[in-house]
């Protein structure tokens, strides 16, 4: 039980330390990557809307 108190009283555990900077970094290149993936799906959204417009625009009008 005293090695215990010490460990817990001594400060925080340096794997401990180690695994929480692995992980924020992770958190950190997750997020980079969403924002990625953001911005190509946005560009691709609006090539299709534009190419979508444009077909419209290259249709011959109905008779009426």
């Amino acid at each position: 039980m005293a090695k215990a108190l010490l460990g817990h009283v001594g400060g925080p555990d340096p794997r401990m330390v180690s695994e929480m900077r692995r992980l924020q970094q992770r958190i950190r290149d997750l997020e980079a990557e969403l924002i990625r993936l953001q911005a190509t799906n946005d560009a691709l959204a609006a090539q299709t809307r534009d190419e979508a417009l444009s077909r419209m625009q290259e249709r011959e009008p109905a008779l009426t």
